[in-house]
Formats: structure tokens, sequence, C-alpha cells
């Protein structure tokens, strides 16, 4: 087992890693921008090191500057969390060539699952149901166009190397297809350095549900059931759940069977998820795979008690999985939300601020996994995500009552949150009848709000 983790990412994650060390008994090393100074996971930590100034770019994303802050405290290994490095290839083959362990799958595979187009390719190949469309990205507007007009409107342009919305169109017609493939193109290379888009076929109404897997070095695959992410607002999930109210036990035998063997086909290691598209008849498609620990990862630990971080950070160390597939089962119901620095009244506008005042809600059934204290400074210079707030339930029902409880228990003074919003959307007919879909929240819940 490893005598040192570096953790290579800063808030709630950070935290989140810091203990699951702890926990067993590993030191940890956090790093810190210079605006993240006297955050909450550099007071936990057994060592932090400063890695740059308040540019990501320059601090989370710095290479070479997070190798060294590894290799001077003696770390064995890194954990990326989610988001900032977690899926760069080339950071995991960096951390091999220094004889750090990686604690997430190999760069090939990582690399694999980056590109959309080979991704969809990869999982058609191994048998799993992908959506209709361009086998890999499109080059002129010409081929665009007869891919379209094969699969039939409505399509999504969707960005090769894309993620979180991002290099995104849906066209309606031919008429905008050419605007919407040359918008998607820029704003690709934007984001992501990379102006390659692929052609689908739109889905309508879908439903978004994840699979989370844990796989081992030994050929060991296995799944812990499905998370419900549909309710998001622009490509962003705002709250999940598991299991999911639109998943069938035959369903959710053959999603999670399919999921295995997506994960085999690319030699997966560590834990994962495979995400589906899933439409009104209960067809489901292969949409993407991630290659890290979720953002909503709580929800599938509260339903099946097992510590997703500490299986990572045991089969980065070699060991075998615990568990056959036999012994996951799904106990009760959870509920996440994301609690975000802005304002809801205001079109959701960043709120960066200190906060004045912090209380934590409590209670059988709660988890907040936050890196919030009383005084400290929420950054303008990051994600405005600062707490997840989980409930669990013994059914959904529970569950949700419980959610809005803590939701009004919680307080968060000095900056403005969106847990307004979230009350209002525990409480609306949709959600608690479970009849959504991933455009729910714009297209019915805040139409004419």
């Amino acid at each position: 087992m490893f005598q040192r983790i570096l953790v290579a990412n800063r808030g709630e994650i950070a935290l989140r890693v810091i203990r699951a060390c702890k926990e067993m008994g590993i030191s940890t090393v956090a790093i810190y921008s210079e605006a993240d100074a006297d955050a909450l996971h550099v007071k936990l930590a057994d060592e932090a090191v400063c890695v740059g100034p308040a540019n990501s770019a320059r601090s989370y994303l710095n290479i070479p500057n997070i190798i060294s802050a590894a290799l001077l405290t003696g770390a064995d290994a890194i954990h990326p969390g989610y988001g900032y490095l977690s899926e760069r290839a080339r950071f995991a083959e960096i951390c091999e060539d220094h004889g750090l362990v990686f604690i997430g799958p190999k760069p090939a595979t990582i690399d694999c699952m980056g590109d959309k187009a080979k991704a969809k390719r990869t999982m058609q190949e191994a048998g799993i149901p992908v959506i209709p469309g361009s086998d890999g990205p499109v080059g002129s507007d010409i081929e665009a166009l007869k891919i379209a007009t094969e699969i039939g409107y409505p399509v999504i342009v969707k960005a090769s190397a894309g993620g979180g919305g991002k290099g995104m169109r849906v066209v309606a017609s031919s008429d905008d297809l050419v605007r919407a493939l040359n918008l998607a193109r820029s704003e690709a290379d934007a984001a992501f350095g990379n102006s390659e888009v692929y052609i689908e076929k739109f889905v309508e109404r879908p439903r978004h549900v994840e699979i989370q897997i844990l796989a081992d070095q030994h050929g060991n695959i296995l799944h812990l059931g499905e998370r419900e992410c549909s309710l998001q607002r622009r490509q962003q999930k705002v709250l999940e759940e598991a299991p999911s109210v639109a998943i069938t036990p035959k369903m959710r035998e053959t999603m999670g069977r399919m999921a295995v063997a997506g994960a085999r086909a690319v030699d997966y290691v560590n834990a994962g998820t495979i995400e589906f598209l899933v439409d009104g008849q209960g067809n489901f498609y292969f949409m993407e795979m991630n290659t890290r620990i979720q953002v909503e990862h709580p929800v599938t630990e509260m339903v099946t008690g097992i510590d997703l971080v500490k299986e990572q950070v045991r089969i980065a160390a070699g060991e075998s999985l615990r568990y056959e597939q036999d012994e996951i089962t799904l106990r009760g119901h959870a509920i996440e939300c994301r609690i975000n620095a802005e304002n809801p009244e205001e079109g959701f506008l960043p709120s960066p601020g200190v906060v004045t005042a912090y209380h934590a809600p409590g209670g059988m059934g709660i988890r907040i996994d936050s890196a919030l204290y009383g005084g400290c400074e929420v950054s303008p210079f990051y994600d405005p995500m600062i707490a997840k707030l989980i409930t669990w339930g013994h059914n959904r029902e529970e569950a949700i009552s419980r959610m809005e409880v803590a939701l009004e228990e919680m307080v968060i003074r000095g900056i403005n949150t969106s847990i307004p919003f979230h009350l209002r959307l525990l409480r609306d007919a949709g959600f608690r009848k479970g009849d959504f879909h991933t455009r729910y929240i714009e297209s019915e819940f805040m139409a004419g709000k």
C-alpha cells in the first residue's frame, strides 16, 4: 500500500480524497494556488505545497510544478480527483515516467475514451448500442449534410474531444446545419484545442443514466448500478440520484453487463462511468465514458455502502476487488444536490465572496461534502460548486423529504447560493413523479419563471 499520496486538486474533492487516505493510514500532500492558501484542504493535509498563482493554468494545471511537488515530498502516487488533470493521458504518462502511480486508468484508455468519436466506434465494436451518426469526425459541410439527411433530423453536433456541453449544437433542419457546425468547431477549438466534431441523431426527451464500474489490475470488473443524472441546466448536472426511477431491474442488469463489456473492451482499470441516453421506450445508447471519479459518486456510495475513493486507491496499489457482482446490492435511495455560489434570481450569476456564516445540516441519512467554513473566501477563479448535499432514505420519498429539511437547515451567508433553486426543484410535480428528461429544467421547470 502507498505511504504518501499527493492530491492534485482542490475544494471538496481534494478533501474527500484526503479523508479517505487518512482513514487508510496514508499520509497526504495537498497542492494549492496562491488564492487557496487558506483553503480547508490545505489545512487538513499532512503537507501542502504551493504550485502557482490563482490562474489554474499556472497552478492546478501546471504539470511540472505538480510533479516536482510530488517528488520533493516523497509521494508514491497522485490522485487527480475530477476535472483538471484527471482525464489527461499525458499527465498519467508523465506520472509513470517519474515513478509515480497515477490513481486512475491507463493512459491509452484515457486517450481512447477522451476522443468521443473513437470511443463510440470502440463501444459499437464491443456490441454496445450507440446512437446512429457519423463514424468519426465529419470533414466537409457536404459530408455532414449527407449524414444528417441519412439519419434524419433533428441531429446534434458534438465536439470529438468535448464534454460539459461545450462544442454542442442541436440542429432541427438542413438550413441550420452549416452554421451550427461552424459554431461548434469554433467553440470546441477554443475549449479543447481540437475543432473536430461529429454528428449523431438527437434523441428527444432522453434521460441521462450512467453506470458506475470498478475494475482491478487482475481482470476483475463489476458494476455498482446506475445514477440518474437527467436534471441538468446548460448540460451541467444539478441534481443526481440513485437508483433511477426509469430503470427496471432487468434494464439495470442489461445496462450493467454492457458497461462491464465496454470497460473490458478498453482494458479499463480503476473507477469509471459509462454514460447512456435512455429514450421513452426504454432503449439505451452509449454516450461517453468518464475515466475518473465523478462529482456525483456519493449517491452510489450511499446505496451500496462501498467507498469508491478507497477502492480507487486499493486498485492502484495492485489489490484485487473485494466484491463479486452478486454481492452488490442497492439499498434505499440517495439524492445529491450540487450547491453553487451563484444567484438563481439573477440568471445564475456567480457569487464569489467571503462566507460570513456557515452551518451544515445534520441528522440521520444526511451527508455534506464541502470545503466551506465560516470566514473562508469563495474565489472567483474556480468552479462555483461549493458543496454537495447528499441524503439517503429507505425510499425516494424519504430521501426527498430529508433533502428538503436539510436544505432549509443549511446556512451559507455572505454569498448567494443555489439552495432556493434546489428547494423549488424538489417541490416540482414533475420531479416528484420522476417524469423528467435532460432538458426538463430549461424547457419546462423554468419556463415562465
